[in-house]
């Protein structure tokens, strides 16, 4: 079962109290975690792929407009609270194994080293539409 984990970070204070913030010790600390983690799942032959997103003030919204050409806003919406900034695709047996592994990436240390318990949002990834459709 493949499995969509999405890594939504808080908007609030992004600029102001995000990762770019914190000393860079703790900031290499993150992304090493981040590393080690990967490469844990990859030898269990569970990653199929991750990435990490640029952030939010690089977002855009893209619509079809008149005749089809693309309509760019910016993006997320502001009113948003979260902001997607990053995800894996994992391939496991169980969804209780994706949920152990999304609780995991949300433990990764923070500044200071304390986790930052960043909600994971999971989602089956469908390899066809429903058998009824």
């Amino acid at each position: 079962m493949k499995f969509m984990l999405m890594m939504h970070a808080p908007r609030a204070g992004w600029t102001t109290a995000g990762i770019g913030t914190w000393p860079p010790d703790d900031i290499k600390a993150h992304i090493n975690f981040m590393r080690r983690f990967a490469v844990e799942l990859k030898d269990a032959g569970e990653l199929v792929g991750a990435e990490g997103l640029a952030g939010p003030e690089e977002a855009r919204v893209v619509r079809a407009g008149k005749g089809g050409a693309p309509e760019v806003t910016d993006g997320p919406f502001p009113e948003a609270k979260e902001f997607l900034a990053g995800y894996w695709i994992v391939d496991v047996d169980s969804r209780e194994r994706a949920y152990e592994i999304a609780a995991r990436a949300s433990a990764a240390p923070g500044k200071g080293g304390v986790p930052v318990n960043m909600p994971i949002e999971v989602r089956e990834v469908m390899s066809a539409p429903p058998s009824d459709l």
